[in-house]
């Protein structure tokens, strides 16, 4: 198996590596601080095509692979996790819509989203159905031509700042058959939006609560057919966990790299801290779990791309141990700062908060857990997981 980028991916890694040091990294710090959401350099993003990375091209987007798509990521989210982050959610959401939607769908949303001029949001976990998708509350109810809504959904990264909904509403009777997909603009009357989220990280990304009150969205805002909306988002699921995860190895790669510089700076005792050998384990260390989680993800995006039937468990295997990993690369390289890595003025501090966040979402490191068991009890699976 040959692990080496082809002369295209290269061409995409070194874009993307050049966007992220000159418009992500300078300002990474700033963002957060301020809670900064930079929509205008989002949409510079844009214009490379990073918001449209494997949205089919018939819909407007790259049509790229989800393993091309993550070795961009990889190198945006080593200039500004957060940012990063926010733009995999709304490729997500590009992506559903450009993939289930009809021609109208594309014309009216996808085209604007992948161009930046209109960002999306993504709305299924609800305030008391977070892991248990198949359980959300939120209704959407035929009305002649229209669907009213009611219902909320919480930790909606972009709420308050975006123009486009991708909502996973209940059309029908309980549990996953009864979820439709809807793109709804997002100034419709009757919806509102909660206060901005006071977080412990990714502050680059506004996050509030998304409240229905009788909002009428128009029919032709459905996505695909009533009651296909869980199975849609299972699918982003599975490409969100690799996204996230990516996001997890860039920032650890920045981490490792900022690590090395500076202990090769850092005199203690009359030496470079980088001449002792227990930094240079734990150096080690960091390097060898850091390309084990890529080279778990890459798998797991190869699995997606040759739609493979484990495909979801190995996303889940990818996503579980890279957050985990990286997270802890994080705080070891904040550890090998000392009290430099604890303070603002280094990185070191964001990048452990921001991958923090990254063990919680898109399906929390304890469900990938679940996912992989319940796959495990079926004989079959034990071979295909091989």
């Amino acid at each position: 198996m040959n692990f080496d980028l082809n002369e295209d991916q290269q061409a995409l890694v070194d874009a993307a590596r050049d966007f992220s040091g000159k418009a992500l990294a300078p300002h990474a710090a700033e963002w957060d601080e301020r809670c900064h959401f930079p929509v205008d350099v989002i949409q510079q993003a844009a214009a490379l095509g990073f918001l449209g990375l494997y949205t089919p091209e018939a819909a407007g987007g790259l049509g790229l692979s989800r393993l091309d798509s993550v070795l961009i990521v990889e190198e945006l989210a080593q200039g500004c996790t957060s940012t990063t982050a926010y733009m995999t959610i709304h490729n997500m959401c590009t992506w559903m819509l450009g993939q289930f939607g009809d021609a109208s769908i594309h014309e009216r949303f996808v085209h604007k989203m992948v161009s930046g001029e209109y960002l999306a949001s993504y709305c299924l976990t609800e305030p008391g159905n977070g892991s248990d998708a198949a359980n959300l509350k939120a209704t959407a109810r035929r009305a002649g031509d229209h669907y009213v809504v009611n219902g909320s959904k919480c930790f909606i990264s972009g709420a308050g700042s975006t123009q486009v909904l991708v909502l996973m509403a209940r059309t029908g009777a309980d549990g996953p058959k009864g979820i439709s997909c809807f793109a709804v603009p997002a100034d419709l009357d009757g919806i509102s939006y909660g206060k901005k989220e006071s977080k412990m990280g990714w502050n680059s990304q506004p996050t509030r609560t998304i409240s229905f009150d009788n909002c009428r969205v128009p029919a032709i805002c459905l996505v695909g057919d009533e009651g296909a909306g869980f199975k849609f988002a299972m699918k982003g699921l599975d490409g969100g966990r690799l996204n996230v995860a990516t996001c997890s190895i860039g920032t650890a790669q920045a981490a490792l790299n900022a690590s090395v510089d500076y202990v090769k700076g850092r005199k203690q005792f009359g030496q470079a801290i980088a001449d002792f050998q227990a930094t240079q384990f734990k150096l080690a260390d960091m390097q060898t779990n850091l390309v084990a989680a890529r080279q778990m993800i890459r798998l797991a995006a190869s699995k997606l791309d040759s739609e493979h039937p484990e495909a979801t468990a190995y996303c889940a295997m990818a996503k579980r141990f890279a957050t985990d990993a990286c997270f802890d690369i994080c705080n070891d390289a904040l550890q090998l700062h000392g009290g430099y890595g604890y303070i603002r003025e280094y990185p070191l501090e964001r990048m452990v908060r921001d991958t923090r966040v990254h063990q919680i979402l898109e399906g929390t490191n304890e469900i990938m857990r679940v996912i992989l068991g319940r796959r495990l009890m079926l004989e079959h699976a034990l071979e295909m997981l091989r």
